[in-house]
């Protein structure tokens, strides 16, 4: 029996009187204490805007000033950019020898662990990693010698059952779970889509294949089931920091345990009101559970904000406290003046795209450029309007985490169909709209695209030969678009018949997120109520808002920086001088998917939080009292449900009025625009 001996506890780094930083100089007393603090477990709970980067810089530069071994410090983040900077940054404060940190992703670290320890798995130490497409391929070809492709209910395609397995993997949920929460059409199938996803697995074990999230719970695996391994690779982290540890899934957060079980030096830093990644497996209960997960936590918060003005942090104070789980902070900062938020109520969309463009340009005017400004948005589709607006004034924009409105593929079949009701010599739009019939191919639209060109009456699509599988269907599109082009039906009832005509096909293309898809379609009719004629909208429509000459209206600046329009989700982490919170509406902010759980609801409430406090001195939520909706027409709406009762002081409720229609009491508020008359030059010129 091997002979025991017991080594006395390591000391904990201590400060030295010949520290080369002055940490209490260059850093506020929050971020002091949490930078300095002694061995174990940490928790940092940074607020919007306090720092969290810096203080997590410099904690590295202090353990490394006080003693720990720089290849013994372990630096998890969320891409590889993160942690070059970092590293980089504590290199500057301090010398190169914070360049041996050990910093990257869990996916590159876990890659290095397996790359090592694979075989203990049951994998080559040489496996191939698999993309997303790769994967996708793959569980593609197994569906289809399954013969799952013939389902006669239609069966899930590749990227969807690819996106059920990474879900139920990082947020450790059973395939059925996955499926009742964003499936539920693919219920039906639940056993083949089981069966598959053993099939996947043992068809990558078998050809040594590791895909994205293998990478994870391989690790995980190995750590749990190899006690000589775990020892070796804990064994080497004495100290692991963890960024942005808010947005770390199931297996993530197990991997942090395993990394620090044998030492216990675990810094974690995040905001749990900025966790809003739980579509992506983010799980919030991961940092609200830290000081459970690792005994004798030490708590530290940041709460002195560096972005934003006090009364935009009063308002994002407030709007936390609804949250039901959370840790109770209270940002402040030493920019205690400032305008407060605003909260317009818009007639409508119309009026809401308006207002933004018109107190943007004013801003401009004053020396905002328009790359210091935002507009924020929950959902990509909730923008169409505006980016109408943007059009036609030829403001300059970039979109980030949403399709612009032509490049959807749905919005995109609705146009082509626009585009052939005005042009029958549209070659590009009857393709389009051809191979949209079920049974029509490449050659077989080619065939009927020629004869539609040389045809005296191409609406009716009586070409001779054509099939009866499609023939059908074909009368029926032919009929729809003389109807669009009689005289006597205006724009938004063309519409409406081509969304009916069109509902099947969307459907039967789209369908495994075909209800999403009609939310962008309803957007679109909307939006479709502001054009006189369907060759105006058209015109409109065709204007690419990032090939734009960079110019404002005037055109006294060249090259200028375009506008920023963002979800939120894209937008978390920037920073701007403006931002519009558009249609913060109930239904939308939250979502009207998330009111089934206070879970969700917490969710949508940090969303909201978010985009709040992306704003450092100006900040302006609005959302129109009346939207337009198919068959239903125009209806009242709601603002979100988390502004409801926020009181004046906090959020200042302003109207709209037309410029000739103003009244003295609506010009007490001096920032308030005046709205010059509406005026569609789509298709015309502007005098």
């Amino acid at each position: 029996m091997a002979r025991r001996f017991v080594l006395k506890k390591e000391p904990a780094p201590v400060a030295s009187s010949n520290l080369t930083i002055d940490y209490a100089g260059e850093l506020n007393e929050q971020q002091h204490a949490a930078a300095t603090a002694g061995p174990g477990p940490v928790l940092i709970v940074a607020g919007a805007g306090t720092g969290k980067t810096r203080t997590l810089v410099y904690r590295v530069a202090y353990l490394i000033e006080t003693g720990a071994r720089p290849e013994e410090i372990l630096l998890l983040t969320f891409t590889r950019r993160a942690a070059r900077e970092m590293l980089g940054r504590a290199s500057l404060l301090l010398d190169g020898r914070c360049e041996r940190v050990r910093g990257g992703t869990f996916h590159a670290f876990c890659l290095q662990i397996l790359r090592r320890y694979a075989e203990s798995v049951g994998y080559p130490k040489s496996f191939t990693i698999l993309d997303a497409s790769d994967a996708a391929d793959v569980i593609d070809l197994l569906r289809s010698e399954r013969g799952l492709h013939r389902s006669k209910k239609r069966f899930p395609k590749k990227r969807t059952l690819q996106n059920l397995y990474s879900a139920a993997a990082n947020r450790g949920l059973d395939l059925a779970d996955v499926l009742e929460q964003t499936y539920p059409q693919f219920l039906i199938h639940l056993d083949e889509i089981d069966d598959l996803a053993r099939a996947f697995a043992e068809y990558k074990r078998r050809h040594g294949l590791v895909d994205y999230d293998d990478l994870l719970a391989l690790t995980v695996e190995l750590l749990e089931t190899d006690e000589a391994v775990r020892k070796k690779v804990a064994g080497a982290c004495r100290w692991v920091l963890v960024d942005e540890y808010q947005d770390t899934n199931r297996l993530q957060a197990r991997l942090v345990e395993l990394f620090a079980s044998e030492h216990g030096n675990v810094t974690a830093v995040g905001d749990d009101a900025q966790s809003i990644y739980r579509f992506r497996g983010a799980d919030v209960g991961n940092i609200l559970a830290f000081p459970d997960t690792f005994p004798g936590t030490r708590l530290f918060k940041l709460e002195q904000n560096y972005r934003s003005t006090q009364p935009i942090l009063d308002l994002a104070n407030f709007v936390l406290q609804r949250a039901k789980r959370k840790y109770e902070k209270h940002l402040y900062t030493e920019k205690t003046t400032g305008e407060k938020p605003g909260l317009i109520a818009a007639p409508d969309d119309r009026w809401q795209s308006r207002f933004v463009c018109d107190m943007l340009l004013q801003l401009r005017e004053e020396g905002t450029t328009l790359n210091q400004m935002a507009v924020l948005f929950r959902s990509g589709y909730n923008s169409y309007d505006l980016e109408v607006e943007l059009d036609r004034r030829r403001i300059p924009f970039v979109k980030y985490g949403g399709l612009k409105l032509t490049e959807a593929a749905h919005i995109k079949d609705v146009v082509a169909h626009l585009r052939v009701a005005e042009n029958p010599l549209d070659v590009v739009a009857w393709n389009r709209v051809l191979k949209l019939i079920e049974g029509i191919g490449p050659r077989t639209a080619q065939d009927l695209v020629e004869w539609v060109l040389a045809a005296e009456q191409p609406y009716t699509l009586a070409a001779p030969a054509v099939s009866p599988r499609f023939a059908a269907r074909l009368r029926q599109l032919g009929e729809l678009l003389q109807r669009m082009r009689a005289d006597d039906i205006p724009l938004p009832a063309q519409v409406e018949l081509l969304l009916q005509y069109y509902q099947p096909t969307l459907e039967q293309v789209y369908f495994e997120d075909h209800p999403k898809r009609a939310q962008d379609l309803e957007s679109f009719a909307g939006i479709v109520e502001g054009h006189r004629s369907r060759a105006a909208l058209l015109e409109s429509l065709a204007l690419d808002p990032i090939d734009l000459t960079a110019t404002d209206v005037e055109g006294t600046h060249k090259d200028e920086a375009p506008l920023i329009l963002s979800t939120i989700h894209s937008a978390k982490g920037l920073e701007f001088d403006t931002v519009f919170l558009i249609q913060a509406l109930d239904g939308i902010l939250p979502s009207q998917y998330a009111a089934k759980s206070d879970e969700e609801l917490d969710e949508e409430l940090r969303l909201l939080y978010v985009a709040l406090t992306r704003a450092e001195r100006n900040l302006f939520v609005s959302y129109p009292t009346v939207q337009y909706r198919r068959r239903a027409g125009d209806f009242f709406t709601n603002p979100s449900r988390f502004l409801a009762d926020v009181p004046e002081r906090l959020l200042e409720p302003w109207t709209l009025a037309e410029e000739d229609e103003a009244e003295p009491a609506q010009l007490e508020a001096p920032a308030r625009p005046q709205l010059p008359p509406a005026r569609d030059t789509s298709d015309g010129l502007p005098f």
